[in-house]
């Protein structure tokens, strides 16, 4: 059995960003599959400042083999100088959704 994946959570300042980062995911194959749900607002404090910003989450599932590169990926591309980028691991799934996370971010020669 492969390793459980895991769920990424990232946000972004918008849902065309969100999709242009996941797009670069996904085609790297450092992600199987990112969801962008709009309409997220972030509640927050920011350089001593409460903060309240309109953002798009990402919900990104990858294989535990392939999370430090895609965390660099998502530093490369982000626009924010500290996004939020939070791993969560998956207790349990559907056998067949979790190999295809497997072999869906499965790098070349692995």
């Amino acid at each position: 059995m492969s390793p459980r994946p895991l769920v990424v959570l990232v946000t972004a300042p918008s849902a065309e960003e969100a999709a242009r980062i996941g797009r670069v995911l996904v085609e790297e194959r450092l992600a199987a599959c990112v969801n962008v749900l709009p309409g997220v607002t972030s509640i927050f404090f920011w350089e001593g400042k409460l903060e309240e910003s309109p953002e798009a989450l990402m919900l990104i599932k990858t294989d535990p083999q392939r999370y430090e590169a895609l965390e660099r990926r998502v530093l490369e591309l982000h626009p924010y100088s500290v996004p939020e980028v939070l791993a969560l691991p998956v207790e349990a799934g559907s056998p067949a959704y979790l190999s295809w996370v497997s072999e869906s971010t499965a790098r070349e020669g692995r």
